[in-house]
Parts: C-alpha cells; sequence; structure tokens
C-alpha cells in the first residue's frame, strides 16, 4: 500500500472512529465487523473516493457472473459464452444468484468483497451507485449484460437491438401475408419488453394494418406466461392469426395453447419467438424465432470487463449486438378465414 492510501486510510479511520485494521476488514468484505460501523465507513470511503490501486490489491483470477435467476433456459446460453471468454485468459467463473431481475440484493456484496474476483459480470437491468462505489473502491470493475433493462450513462453494458428484433419478427410474418398479429412480451417494466413491442408497432404501421390494444400483452418470458397470455389471445372475438412471442419459451407456451383449442401450428396459426435457445430447434414445429446472441453477449461482456480490470478499457463501453431472423416451420401463410366485424 502507498504511503499516500495509508494516509487516506488513516484519516477515514480517524473520522469514523475505528482502527485501521476494522477499515482493513471492511474492504476485505470481513464478517466481524458491526453493520453500523461498516455503513459508516463505507459511505467515508465513498465521500473521500477512495480506490485501491489495481495493483494494490489481490484479486483471485475469477470472474464473478451474477443472476437473478438461474431456471430460464437462455440463461445457460450467457453462461457458456463467459465461461468459453474466461477460458481465453485462463480465468475461472464463479456464478452467483441474487436479488431481484432489477438489482442484486445487498448481501451479494459482502461476499464479492470476500470473493475478491478480477471482474463482475451482472445480468440485471441496474446496479445501485452505492453498490458501484464500493466495488470501485475494490478496483473490481464490472459490466452489465442487459437483456433486460437500460442501465446508466456510466454503466458499462452490453445487449441487443431488440427494437430491430420485433420490426424482423412482423415483417416477416406481414410478408406471410398475417394481418391479424398479436404480440406476447415480457414484463412491462423492461425496457426490452417495450422495445420489441415497439418494433411491433413500426412494422404493423409501417403496413398501415391495424394494431389492436387486446393484441398487445405483457407476461414473464416463461412458457407458463406464453400459455396464460396465449389462451387470452385465442379466446377473443378478433382472433389473431399470428402471435409473435418475446421469448422462445412463451412461444412454447402459446404452442399448448393453440393445440388445446384444436389449432395446428402453423397451418392455423404462426408463431415466431425470440432468444434462438437451443430448444427451438428441437420442438415440433421447429420455431421460426428472432436470434439474441445470448453466448456473445456473455463473450463480450467478459473482454469488456477484463481490459476494464487491467486499465486497457478508459471510456464507458456500451454495446449493442444484432439480432437476426431464423425461419423455421412454425410460421406459414394464413388460412383463408373470415375475420369477424
Amino acid at each position: 500500500m502507498s504511503s499516500t492510501s495509508r494516509a487516506t486510510l488513516a484519516h477515514i479511520a480517524d473520522a469514523a472512529g475505528v482502527s485501521l485494521a476494522t477499515i482493513s476488514k471492511v474492504l476485505n468484505g470481513r464478517t466481524d465487523v458491526a453493520p453500523g460501523t461498516r455503513k459508516r465507513v463505507e459511505e467515508l470511503l465513498t465521500a473521500h473516493n477512495y480506490r485501491k490501486r489495481a495493483g494494490g490489491h489481490s484479486h483471485a483470477p475469477l470472474i464473478e457472473l451474477v443472476f437473478h435467476e438461474l431456471h430460464s433456459t437462455w440463461s445457460m446460453e450467457v453462461i457458456r459464452g463467459v465461461q468459453e471468454a474466461a477460458e481465453d485468459y485462463g480465468l475461472g467463473v464463479v456464478l452467483t444468484k441474487s436479488g431481484s431481475r432489477h438489482s442484486p440484493g445487498t448481501e451479494w456484496l459482502d461476499g464479492v468483497i470476500r470473493r475478491r474476483p478480477l471482474a463482475v459480470v451482472l445480468v440485471f437491468s441496474e446496479v445501485p451507485p452505492a453498490m458501484r462505489e464500493t466495488l470501485a473502491a475494490r478496483s473490481t470493475p464490472f459490466v452489465v449484460i442487459d437483456p433486460a433493462g437500460d442501465p446508466e450513462p456510466d454503466v458499462p453494458a452490453v445487449g441487443s437491438a431488440n427494437w430491430a428484433g420485433g420490426l424482423a419478427a412482423v415483417r416477416h410474418l406481414i410478408g406471410l401475408g398475417h394481418e391479424r398479429i398479436a404480440a406476447v412480451s415480457g414484463p412491462s417494466d423492461m425496457m426490452c419488453s417495450h422495445a420489441r413491442i415497439d418494433g411491433y408497432r413500426a412494422a404493423m404501421t409501417a403496413a398501415d394494418l391495424p394494431i389492436r390494444d387486446e393484441w398487445i400483452l405483457y407476461g414473464d418470458f416463461t412458457s407458463e406466461g406464453g400459455l396464460t397470455n396465449g389462451r387470452k389471445l385465442l379466446a377473443l372475438q378478433h382472433t389473431p392469426t399470428a402471435i409473435f412471442a418475446g421469448s422462445d419459451l412463451q412461444a412454447l407456451g402459446v404452442y399448448d395453447a393453440a393445440r388445446e383449442r384444436g389449432l395446428r401450428v402453423p397451418e392455423d396459426l404462426s408463431v415466431v419467438g425470440y432468444d434462438d435457445i437451443p430448444l427451438a430447434q428441437w420442438v415440433s414445429p421447429r420455431m421460426t424465432t428472432i436470434n439474441q446472441p445470448l453466448a456473445e453477449m456473455g463473450r463480450q461482456a467478459v473482454h469488456i470487463a477484463v481490459g476494464l480490470a487491467k486499465g486497457e478499457v478508459q471510456d464507458t463501453p456500451r454495446m449493442d449486438l444484432a439480432t437476426q431472423l431464423v425461419v423455421r416451420e412454425s410460421t406459414t401463410s394464413p388460412r383463408a378465414v373470415t375475420s369477424p366485424e
């Protein structure tokens, strides 16, 4: 530790009324510090803009990957990309689960301080400022993989072109001759859900097709949510002939809703998914979907995080990867049916 750093820590210790040993315990995530003392020290570290020198803090050769849930199939694709990139750098991966889809839980922060990874990759829509400051004080850079939200401008992030994906999905259906097209997106408090719906609206508007309010539903990216919303759409008087689902899992739920009503995919109902998870190639019929490059998002997040850790990246990096329509067997031209007026 440099004399300047020691002087800064001594000043913080004096202001907090604790010893340098206590300051060291807080910096290293030790649990034997009273919560009130830890909070006071963290606030002073932030107020003094204290930063550990990159070479003065012993980081483990690890990338920490943090999710709020792990049951979603797309999370396996992100993990694969992170693992592959970490291996390129000779790093291991620690996988943790914490918090909600909006932010990791505060309890996670103490753990990451103790584990001291080289960098952190988080699959959340935001990282609270206090959490960012705590990571910065330990010279632990982070990158948000952002299929869910819209991080603050100063947050390094890797996302994908959600609006373009929604546009491509619905343009494909319109090109097949569909006019009554519905959409089932993800949670209404996620930016990506709205971006995909905005792409849907843009395609419908450009083709001068009607957009009914009841044709746009928000779900939860799960097959159960897709089943529930698929039932609602297929029970409408103005039944859609095609449904754009905001995830492949939701599209699978729509498949089930169609089968319940004796409808065939794609003969009676065309379905487009989103993500292009491996399962999309194995269901029957094989799913037309939008490829969201989840594994590549994981790889790019690691490249950015390691660059930040090495001091090679100075500006706040933001990256949106392209999405692509993948046409398979779940879409075709609509049957000649009479639309109720």
